[in-house]
């Protein structure tokens, strides 16, 4: 019975000096030095300045230079026309004439009038001339009969005047019977043939009459692009009828304001059209190149982590991450334009994710 309560014993106390052992190799594993403490190792880079530039190809619209609608200013029905759609014409030229009667039997009886009331004054003038010559010998004329036929060659003398612009109005408007055509350029609409009655109110222009000579490019250009300079402040652009031909535009204004809609702006380019080759109300696909006035922070595409919340880099200080929150601006290819809280000469994580938190320390592999 001793013997068997000994081995009994003997099995106890061995087991617990194994159980002992095993939990010290155990702690000493876990105090390691090989093991406690260590960092994660990630690959980073060292921000630096850049010029940030961009190339973009935007849709355009081709625009006459100026645009005229031309309108009858008297009523009357078209007796001719010199024009069709086409035709190219100067400043000056008679584009159509009006047939209206009435305004001519006007112009003969103003003319009539004229002629009448100066006759009226030239009697009354001669009249007073002569009561005025005799007055001056002592009380041969009263001084009111004296100035009585002064004031009746006063009113004749505004009588005759008022025909006189009676007639000169009725002669001006007797000079829109002739169309003429305001400016030089091409006539791209008629909507009248002869014998058209015209002159009523919200009628269709009789024609619409563009200069070509040069071309007004207009551009949308997004928001993002509005604070950077246009090199050579110029742009190159194609058209669907010149497909394999470039032509070189000019930039001449800008709208400065900020569509809400579209969140562009209106650029406006001047393109030479001398030989009228471009039409006008064609769309041209137009290539901007774009550059930053001065140098911009430029981090690779795969540095910026986009969340719904935010946007931002991972800097290392200390071998320590922060998150830095950033502002995108352009992206080229695999860099992207950056601003923030960050410096030239910072180190940023190559490839962040969101499972890197601030705060947490690594090593890092700088990788130029």
């Amino acid at each position: 019975m001793r013997i068997f309560a000994a081995i009994i014993l003997f099995i106890t106390v061995s087991a617990c000096n194994n159980n002992q052992r095993t939990a010290g190799s155990k702690q000493e594993e876990t105090l390691s030095p090989d093991k406690a403490g260590k960092a994660d190792s990630v690959k980073a880079f060292v921000l630096k300045m850049d010029s940030a530039k961009k190339t973009i190809s935007l849709p355009g619209e081709l625009l006459p230079n100026e645009s005229v609608q031309i309108r009858a200013k008297v009523q009357g029905y078209i007796k001719k026309l010199n024009v069709d759609i086409g035709s190219k014409v100067r400043r000056g030229q008679v584009l159509a004439l009006i047939d209206a009667p009435e305004i001519n039997s006007r112009v003969k009886e103003l003319n009539e009038k004229v002629k009448a009331a100066n006759s009226r004054y030239q009697s009354s003038k001669d009249y007073y001339d002569r009561i005025n010559n005799a007055s001056k010998t002592d009380g041969v004329i009263a001084g009111s009969e004296l100035q009585r036929t002064k004031n009746q060659m006063m009113a004749d003398s505004s009588e005759y005047n008022a025909a006189m612009f009676a007639a000169s109005s009725y002669r001006q408007i007797g000079n829109y019977l002739a169309i003429i055509a305001p400016s030089g350029g091409i006539i791209t609409k008629r909507n009248i043939d002869v014998g058209s009655f015209v002159g009523n109110t919200n009628e269709k222009p009789l024609f619409e009459l563009d200069d070509n000579s040069t071309l007004r490019l207009r551009v949308s250009v997004p928001e993002i692009y509005t604070g950077a300079v246009l090199m050579n402040n110029a742009a190159e652009m194609t058209t669907l009828s010149f497909p394999d031909k470039k032509f070189k535009a000019k930039l001449a204004r800008k709208s400065g304001s900020i569509d809400n809609q579209t969140r562009s702006e209106i650029w406006e380019f001047e393109v030479p059209n001398q030989n009228n080759e471009l039409i006008p109300g064609s769309y041209a696909n137009v290539k901007l190149n774009f550059i930053r006035s001065a140098p911009s922070l430029v981090v690779p595409v795969s540095s910026v982590v986009t969340t719904l919340e935010r946007k931002f880099v991972i800097k290392l200080s200390g071998n320590i991450t922060q998150w830095t929150d950033v502002r995108t601006g352009f992206t080229m290819g695999g860099k992207q334009e950056v601003f923030g809280e960050l410096n030239a000469g910072d180190t940023i994580v190559l490839k962040p994710t969101e499972e890197l938190k601030s705060g947490t320390k690594i090593i890092s592999e700088i990788s130029n």
